[in-house]
C-alpha cells in the first residue's frame, strides 16, 4: 500500500513530502455510503483521496442540504483543510460514493508543511482554487439554468466523477442535491425516460448512450 502512495503522488509531491506522509498518515478504507466527515463533528485530519470518489455536503440554517462538489484520486478537502486550521467544528458532509481509500493527515502537520514543503503550498492553493471554480460553477448553475438543465448537468457529472453509465440514488437524494423536491426530480426523470436518453430502475439510473 505504502508503495502504491508513493506511486500516485511522486508526480504531485516532493519525494521527502510523501515519506513523511506515509509517516504520519494513517491509511482508512471507507465503504460506498460511509460518512467520512459530518457535521459538527472536531476535524483532526485533513483527507487526501487515494481511489474513490467522495461527495461533499453542506447544509443551510433550516437542514436542507446541497451538493458542494465531489473529489476523487489525489484531491482533497479544502473545506477540511480550513476548519483543521481554524480549530471549527466541520462544517460539511463528506459521504463515499463507492469503496474509498485516504490517508488522513494529522492537523498539526497542515501549517507546519506549508513553510516546509513549496509543492505542499501549490498543492493546497490549487486545491482551494479547483474547489472555488466548482463553487462558482454550481452558483451559475442554480442562478441561470432552468431545473431540467441543471439535472442533465448533474448526472452527467456523476457519471464523469465515478466512471459508470449508472447511478445508484434515490429520486429523493437527488432532488437533496440539486436543492429541488422529490416530485419534480421524478418527473423530468421520466420524460428523459420517455425520450429514451436513460432507464429508471429501483433507485438506479442507467444513462444511455444517447444521453449524450
Amino acid at each position: 500500500m505504502m508503495n502504491d502512495i508513493k506511486i500516485k503522488l511522486e508526480n504531485l509531491l516532493e519525494s521527502k513530502l510523501i515519506d513523511e506522509i506515509i509517516l504520519v498518515g494513517n491509511v482508512k478504507h471507507f465503504k460506498d455510503g460511509d460518512v467520512i466527515m459530518d457535521y459538527g463533528k472536531n476535524l483532526k485530519f485533513m483527507p487526501l483521496i487515494l481511489t474513490g470518489t467522495v461527495r461533499v455536503m453542506r447544509k443551510d440554517e433550516e437542514g436542507r442540504e446541497i451538493l458542494l462538489y465531489y473529489l476523487s484520486s489525489n484531491e482533497s478537502c479544502a473545506m477540511a483543510y480550513a476548519c483543521c486550521m481554524e480549530a471549527k467544528k466541520s462544517e460539511i458532509k463528506a459521504i463515499a460514493e463507492d469503496n474509498v481509500d485516504l490517508i488522513a493527515i494529522p492537523h498539526e502537520k497542515l501549517d507546519e508543511w506549508l513553510v516546509k514543503y513549496p509543492s505542499w503550498k501549490s498543492y493546497i492553493f490549487n486545491s482551494f482554487t479547483q474547489r472555488f471554480n466548482e463553487l462558482l460553477k454550481s452558483l451559475e448553475s442554480i442562478a441561470f439554468n432552468k431545473l431540467d438543465e441543471r439535472l442533465v448537468k448533474y448526472l452527467k457529472n456523476k457519471t464523469k466523477v465515478s466512471g459508470k453509465s449508472s447511478i445508484k440514488l434515490s429520486h429523493n437524494q437527488i432532488a437533496e442535491e440539486i436543492g429541488t423536491s422529490r416530485v419534480v426530480v421524478s418527473r423530468l426523470l421520466k420524460q428523459l425516460e420517455n425520450d429514451k436518453k436513460l432507464v429508471l430502475y429501483r433507485n438506479e439510473i442507467k444513462l444511455l448512450s444517447s444521453f449524450n
